[in-house]
């Protein structure tokens, strides 16, 4: 159970909210196949999964020689949106998580607004932020650097040290630390399965959840309506 009764939580988009990574890494391997740079999934996860497109771009600059301009972000989005047009889905379990959720909330992704705001909309879950929902082009340094989380803290008038983060990859959860915020790992997205729970804790030191239904268990304090409701 989480010790600290949040006044915040952040919520990464990508992973957590909607079942997006699997999808991304596929329209990414198959952009960079198409100007001669082989990737798989592998290596998408681990250098990739979590961070903005400007660390994304240096990296694939810096591991295979080829910097990706403006054209190729540009193929690489429109494509992406056109795939989660046909197969996004939301996270199972989030939008009733949301509904019932009485702890305030707000979004802090990795992702461009457009794409974070077209993936809210397309998995009905938008409403449950409006305009709360920011992004890595609002700060100057992406995850793991704490500035975005801190950013979301600041906007929403909030102590860091009175939020707790929800994310699924390494460099948002180190992120989340950085900015003396508490964190938990959702590692229910199809992106994470296979991998061994000491793996997913990073040998026990972030608490897993892998069912947002299990959510409330793990922080009653984000639910006070249930506890009233129920005479606690």
């Amino acid at each position: 159970m989480i010790s600290l009764d949040p006044d915040l939580i952040i919520f990464d988009c990508d992973g957590v909210l909607i079942d997006s990574e699997v999808i991304s890494a596929r329209v990414l391997i198959e952009t960079l196949a198409g100007v001669g740079v082989k990737v798989d999934a592998a290596h998408v996860q681990t250098h990739f999964l979590g961070r903005s497109w400007a660390k994304v771009a240096a990296e694939i600059r810096h591991s295979h020689g080829y910097l990706p301009g403006t054209d190729f972000e540009e193929k690489y989005r429109t494509e992406l949106l056109a795939r989660f047009e046909l197969e996004l889905e939301p996270a199972p379990g989030i939008h009733a998580l949301l509904a019932q959720l009485t702890t305030s909330a707000c979004v802090a992704t990795s992702s461009s607004p457009k794409r974070a705001m077209r993936s809210l909309e397309l998995t009905g879950l938008s409403v449950f932020f409006e305009a709360r929902i920011f992004t890595a082009s609002e700060v100057e340094k992406g995850k793991p650097a704490p500035d975005l989380f801190l950013h979301a803290a600041r906007r929403m008038a909030t102590d860091p040290a009175r939020c707790l983060v929800i994310e699924d990859s390494l460099p948002g959860i180190e992120a989340a630390h950085n900015a003396g915020m508490q964190v938990m790992r959702f590692t229910g997205g199809s992106h994470l399965k296979g991998m061994s729970q000491e793996a997913l804790s990073l040998g026990g030191t972030v608490r897993c959840f892998d069912n947002w239904a299990l959510f409330f268990e793990m922080v009653p304090q984000a639910n006070r309506q249930a506890d009233e409701r129920m005479g606690k």
